[in-house]
């Protein structure tokens, strides 16, 4: 049962007037915020649920094409009222907001009608339901909120009044799709290999159980397990033979997704500037490694002969937590030392991922805080280790990696990104609808930038080939889409000239051909995107350039889109440095 109009409102208006601090246009902003919110969270509870919201936790959604429609309605009646607010509104950030919320919300729509004319969706049910009980069984999530994950298993498996089983549901909701004319189908790799590790899935939630003393919780999950193994048999013997053997999607719906990873510039001059950039790495990364050999007696200085060995200092088990954590120290210290940016008194969060939690994310990543109502959660860099299969990473866990990873996904980079955007009150139209990925890997990539040249030099080899993979990226992603190159060339870019392990370069192209194309384009163009802002902004301040002035508005800032923060840049942050003494 979902919780009424009414109610959502009262509830999400104390807290978002809670976050918004002592800032009045804040809390302007976030009041028309809140009518996109309430229409989102009355449709998804699990995701209001997963943002800290516990009035939320023992509800689930019931996703089918009517629970859509609805949504859509009432999302088009809340844009008109926005279109209206923003001819009228006269404060600039709030203007910026509200062009934030129409932008976002608008390019969903138009991406939600391409998805129902002509696509069907590979609906994985196992997965869908492991995240959202992982959502509620973690070490930061309070303890009296744990037991609610009980209360949805038994939902999903349909054991409650009023509910129908999500494997149910899902499947539906796929077969009205397969109805369409002209249906654009799932790549057949993507059914098999998803498939292939939904027993992950199933065991992880075991273990939470048993992680977390929810004993109750195993019979519900015994009989969802049953819905969810047949209905992977359902997906074998009914949407599988229909799958395309080709991946590529259709140009108009990757146009959309690289639109959505915040990315506007024609993927054939992305290429180009990949290309270009790929090369240029490649010189500095064999100029530092003929150093590094000589100094360490190497057989051969080039860069991935000299990069495999720097691998074979591999960490393992208990001690590859304490290292990371000792790692963050050290740059720390070199953000103070070097007055880089502002560095918060609280620690940052590592842990490392199980088997589930990779199945579901298989990279290195930061698993954000929630925004909507915290009570002292933090974001968390998490390390994955194996993926299933028995495929075994090296690409994370040896010593000179450390430092590029800590500062991408730590500090200076995600961890500080998003928990600064808690302490300083940032607008939630900035959180949460300014959020894509181009906003969030362009800093990312831009902190191991920033701290590179404090690193020792086989940091700094690791760091540049980390900036080659992001420039391989961003032309394997649209040539692969694209038909111009196989799945096996881009491994062989992948494994010879970045030195990826073959896990590493399987999730990569993976990540290219379904689990996301496009979005690895965003680390490369985000990058470039703010190294262009702070080269126009230092001609500009010249000797009143302060990097940690610099560094410390832009996280001010929230995620603003590339457009909207060199606006803030030139009309806010210069005006005030060319004033100051």
């Amino acid at each position: 049962m979902r919780v009424s109009r009414l109610v959502a409102g009262v509830l999400l208006s104390g807290l978002l007037s809670a976050s918004a601090g002592a800032q009045p246009w804040v809390e302007r902003s976030n009041a028309y915020t809140q009518k996109l919110l309430n229409v989102a969270l009355r449709h998804d509870p699990e995701a209001a649920s997963s943002q800290g919201l516990a009035a939320f936790d023992l509800q689930i959604a019931q996703p089918s094409y009517a629970d859509e429609l609805q949504a859509r309605r009432e999302s088009e009646a809340v844009l008109a009222e926005l279109r209206q607010a923003l001819a009228s509104e006269g404060q600039p950030q709030v203007k910026q907001d509200l062009q934030i919320l129409l932008s976002r919300s608008e390019l969903a729509l138009r991406s939600q009608e391409w998805q129902w004319k002509h696509v069907v969706v590979f609906r994985n049910a196992s997965s869908y339901v492991f995240e959202r009980i992982h959502d509620l069984l973690g070490d930061q999530v309070a303890a009296e909120r744990r037991p609610a994950a009980v209360v949805r298993l038994r939902k999903y498996a349909g054991l409650e009044p009023g509910v129908r089983p999500i494997a149910e549901l899902l499947k539906e909701k796929t077969e009205r799709e397969m109805a369409l004319p002209g249906a654009v189908f799932p790549s057949k790799n993507e059914i098999e290999v998803e498939l292939g590790r939904n027993q992950n899935y199933l065991n992880g939630m075991r273990d939470l159980l048993d992680r977390y003393g929810l004993a109750e919780g195993q019979e519900p999950l015994a009989r969802l397990s049953e819905q969810l193994q047949a209905y992977d048999s359902w997906v074998r013997a009914t949407l599988l033979p229909h799958a395309r053997a080709d991946f590529r999607l259709p140009p108009e719906q990757y146009a959309l997704n690289l639109e959505e990873y915040g990315i506007d510039l024609p993927p054939a001059q992305l290429v180009e500037q990949a290309h270009q950039a790929f090369t240029e790495i490649q010189a500095e990364m064999s100029a530092l490694a003929t150093r590094i050999a000589k100094r360490r007696g190497l057989s051969s200085s080039d860069y991935r002969a000299v990069m495999a060995a720097l691998k074979q200092e591999q960490l393992s088990g208990e001690a590859i937590l304490p290292f990371y954590q000792q790692r963050l120290k050290a740059i720390e210290e070199l953000i103070r030392q070097h007055e880089l940016l502002t560095l918060p008194k609280r620690p940052a969060v590592i842990q490392l991922a199980t088997a589930a939690e990779t199945a579901s994310q298989p990279a290195p990543h930061m698993q954000p805080p929630p925004f909507l109502h915290n009570t002292g959660q933090r974001g968390a860099f998490v390390l994955p280790l194996v993926i299933p299969g028995g495929a075994r990473y090296d690409d994370f866990t040896f010593d000179a990696a450390a430092w590029t990873l800590t500062a991408h996904e730590a500090r200076p980079g995600h961890e500080l990104q998003f928990d600064s955007m808690l302490e300083q009150g940032v607008s939630l139209a900035r959180a949460l609808y300014a959020f894509n990925s181009t906003n969030v890997e362009g800093w990312g990539l831009y902190s191991e930038w920033m701290m590179l040249p404090y690193m020792p030099e086989e940091g700094q080899l690791v760091s540049l080939d980390y900036r080659l993979l992001r420039a391989a990226r961003a032309f394997l992603d649209p040539e692969l889409q694209s038909g111009k190159i196989t799945p096996e060339e881009a491994f062989r870019v992948l494994q010879q000239d970045v030195v990826c392990s073959r896990a590493m370069a399987t999730q990569e192209v993976e990540r290219y051909t379904y689990r996301g194309p496009g979005q690895a384009c965003s680390y490369f163009y985000g990058y470039t995107q703010l190294r262009a802002l702070r080269r126009d902004t230092e001609a500009k301040l010249g000797s009143r350039f302060h990097a940690k002035a610099f560094h410390d508005f832009i996280l001010a800032q929230g995620l603003l889109p590339t457009g909207l923060l060199r606006k803030a840049v030139d009309e806010e942050f210069i005006p005030s440095q060319q004033a100051s003494r």
